[in-house]
């Protein structure tokens, strides 16, 4: 018998490097569906599968990147990466991740500024578009079911709604006056009545994996850190300064750099918070985009594997493109630079801040306002859902009379297909497709 589980453990073993890379490299290629979609992969792969990760460290890790700004499935892969190999695998894994998607949205952005105005592609945006409005109503019923837990919960999101919405107070301040109230708000109530209940694996269940909830986390290097930070600002600012110093019109650059870096530090909630965040910005105040282009950019974004929150990249791609008239030189660095300053910071906030959230996994006080952050993430989404669903639905003008009911017709089949027969978004988006060419041959 002894025999027998010592066998099964030796199977368990790390994956060597060349096998983690070839899952990190495909999963780039696969990962369609979202952030449930690439979380749902990776757990299936990495924990039910291969049993290189617990499940139990799986969602500590999921939750450690939660609390962190910026897409938490492209950090989530960092970290997985990074617990698997060090320092190497984290970072193959997080560019594995988004490079597939990155260059696909390159081809299609080529593809959007050359034939953008031809009937058949307006054809196929009718129907591709409405079903994105129906995948976020989606995402928000999703998020809202795991994160909605008590009267409180349902507040910060109505709140955080009508802020971003109406009053149109940026994210990163929504996200700063749920922590503080949430705090405020835990120790005033009773530790009975914030507590999150947590399903704890069995500890001897847990050591059978080679990355586990067990692990002795290591201790804080203060040295460490700031060699680490000193690092990252270097490979910040190399490229900020040829940008600045060598390319036309240093305002420009100077301005999109500080941007998508302030994006990608100061919103917490993922793709779904930066993106209404940036869509404000860029087509409100700064006027690189128009609203459509920055609606056909999100539609086109979930056609790519990878994380949602590419479209920044195609954000990038057409304010070089309007900017510096319609060059296609000048589009593609402002894709490369967008991606670079939106991404760069991912690598930084695991491999410096991962480790320092660690250890505090425990704490029953951060664990509730994360929750209430969690939370305020639903009402940012819906804020996403009536800015897309607005220039969808109304492409004219906010009237009754002015109603697209082609495109409100196939939100209503497509959020069917989603809640019903829970339909693969990459099918949704072919049948979406299909269904814009349908309207082309008979409009």
């Amino acid at each position: 018998m002894e025999e027998k589980i010592s066998v099964e453990r030796n199977e368990l073993r790390p994956p060597n490097f060349r096998e983690a890379l070839r899952f990190w490299f495909i999963l780039g290629w696969i990962s369609f569906g979202g952030t449930t979609g690439h979380i749902t992969l990776m757990h299936d792969f990495l924990v039910d599968k291969k049993k290189w990760v617990s499940n139990k460290k799986f969602f500590q890790a999921l939750n450690a990147c939660m609390l962190l700004p910026g897409p938490e499935a492209h950090q989530l892969t960092i970290y997985l990466g990074w617990k698997l190999h060090g320092l190497k695998g984290g970072i193959l894994a997080g560019l594995f991740f988004i490079l597939p998607s990155l260059f696909i949205i390159f081809g299609l952005s080529l593809v959007y500024v050359y034939f953008g105005n031809s009937t058949i592609l307006s054809a196929l945006f009718s129907g591709l578009k409405p079903a994105v409005l129906a995948i976020i109503l989606f995402a928000t019923y999703k998020v809202g079911q795991k994160s909605l837990l008590s009267t409180w919960h349902y507040v910060v999101a109505l709140v955080a709604f009508l802020l971003s919405y109406f009053v149109k107070i940026p994210m990163p301040w929504i996200i700063l006056g749920v922590i503080v109230g949430g705090f405020i708000l835990y120790f005033l109530k009773t530790k009975k009545a914030t507590a999150i209940a947590e399903k704890e694996e069995a500890e001897d269940v847990e050591e059978c994996y080679p990355i586990n909830s067990l692990e002795k986390v290591p201790p804080i290097s203060v040295r460490k850190i700031g060699i680490q930070l000193s690092a990252f600002f270097l490979l910040w600012l190399g490229p900020f300064i040829f940008l600045y110093l060598f390319m036309p019109d240093a305002a420009f650059w100077k301005e999109l750099s500080f941007l998508f870096t302030k994006s990608a530090y100061f919103t917490i909630g993922g793709s779904y918070t930066v993106i209404p965040y940036i869509a404000g910005l860029v087509t409100e105040k700064l006027f690189w985009l128009t609203k459509t282009q920055m609606i056909d950019g999100f539609a086109l974004a979930e056609t790519t594997p990878g994380p949602l929150v590419i479209v920044l990249a195609y954000v990038g791609f057409m304010a070089g493109f309007n900017h510096f008239d319609h060059s296609y030189v000048m589009a593609a660095v402002g894709l490369v630079a967008t991606a670079y300053f939106t991404f760069l910071p991912n690598f930084a906030l695991i491999f410096v801040g991962a480790p320092l959230i660690e250890r505090s996994q425990k704490n029953v006080a951060i664990q509730y306002v994360l929750s209430l952050v969690t939370a305020s993430v639903v009402g940012v989404i819906v804020n996403l859902a009536c800015y897309l669903g607005q220039g969808i639905l109304f492409p004219k003008v906010f009237a009754v009379a002015e109603l697209d009911w082609k495109a409100l017709l196939w939100v209503a089949v497509s959020v069917f297909l989603l809640f019903r027969y829970r339909i693969g978004m990459l099918h949704l988006i072919l049948l979406s497709l299909l269904y814009g060419f349908l309207l082309y041959l008979l409009l």
